[in-house]
């Protein structure tokens, strides 16, 4: 097989772990997010030590914990967008904003040495499809189930004192009270930054490796190889992950809502999506990452429309069904576009 073949292989199993690691959550009640949030991050940091044994312990850089900051900073708002705007929307509208910012960031050169494309048309017209792709999804409107019927209590919370049950609203946050109308527009929103931080957070490693040929740069003789950087990004995200829920757990005065389902799914999502990253660094390393970020993120778009198309049905009504469609095509239009740009 050759390099090509395997660059393919390894974007096709990343974009499946991708869009389906959200899957195990999304039928169970997270509150706020910010425990299944930890829990998560737990997991993708405990893989990445593993990973990182079995790679012989690469030289660790801590600059690139910036960049699992940043991710983990956009990933605060997964739960919220799932709620809002269901799986589907949501990942298809973060994975179109993070599918231009790292574009962009490839083929600029902003974080680094811009990579060549030798149609630099095709690249341009697949960027256009990309942003177009997700203005069109802002019109789809997706059924969501706001609780699902599971655990409705947190574990952790206190009882009221003049009561022997939990109050009737206790486990409610910010999302349950404002309107349908607002719920979906601030999804959305949440959905496009949370997006620009995914796309940027990986900017720190571009910028090392663009700097490894420079004798003066303390980034001298770094590795050219990108799985060599994953712990060090899961790093990051892991002491991100726990400053934010120390602060979540600061501002409850000591009681964080914390769902006991969350924990073995929380740990399930967060080894999908580690293998995934390491899927996709590998696929950049055959191939390129103007290549492999289009063919990722509109693939994992496409495993979690069909998540919440087909098994949550969420998209619903001939119209809705109608716009979806279309935008997906656009959006994977682009990613062709782009793709055929770089031969």
């Amino acid at each position: 097989m050759t390099s090509l073949g395997y660059g393919i292989a390894a974007n096709v199993v990343a974009s499946l772990l991708y869009g389906s690691n959200l899957v195990p959550i999304k039928r169970i009640e997270t509150g706020d997010g910010m425990f299944f949030q930890w829990v998560y991050c737990a997991s993708i940091w405990t893989i990445s030590m593993v990973a990182d044994l079995i790679l012989q312990s690469p030289k660790f850089y801590p600059f690139v914990m910036v960049g699992g900051a940043i991710w983990a900073t956009g990933n605060l708002a997964a739960v919220p967008v799932v709620k809002a705007i269901g799986l589907g929307l949501g990942s298809v509208i973060w994975g179109s904003s993070s599918l231009l910012i790292g574009w962009a960031s490839s083929r600029f050169g902003w974080f680094g040495s811009s990579d060549y494309v030798a149609r630099p048309i095709l690249n341009y017209c697949g960027a256009g499809l990309c942003l177009l792709s997700g203005l069109l999804f802002f019109f789809v409107k997706a059924d969501v189930e706001l609780h699902p019927n599971s655990e409705s209590i947190p574990l952790l919370l206190d009882r009221r004192s003049n009561s022997c049950s939990y109050g009737p609203r206790s486990s409610e946050f910010w999302m349950d009270v404002i309107g349908l109308r607002s719920r979906r527009f601030i999804g959305c929103l949440l959905a496009v930054m949370s997006g620009l931080m995914y796309g940027s957070s990986f900017a720190p490693i571009f910028y090392i490796k663009s700097r490894s040929a420079c004798s003066d740069s303390m980034f001298h003789g770094a590795s050219d190889y990108d799985l060599d950087y994953i712990h060090a990004q899961c790093s990051g995200i892991f002491v991100a992950s726990t400053v934010y829920f120390a602060i979540y757990c600061a501002a409850m005065n000591n009681r964080p809502r914390v769902y006991s389902r969350v924990i073995l799914p929380g740990m399930l999502s967060g080894l999908m999506w580690a293998l995934a990253t390491y899927c996709w660094f590998l696929a950049s390393n055959y191939l390129s990452a103007v290549i492999t970020f289009p063919i990722v993120r509109a693939g994992y778009g496409l495993v979690s429309a069909l998540w919440g198309t087909l098994v949550f049905k969420e998209i619903k009504g001939l119209v809705n069904g109608l716009i979806f469609t279309v935008a997906f095509c656009v959006v994977l239009a682009g990613s062709l576009l782009t793709v055929l740009s770089k031969f």
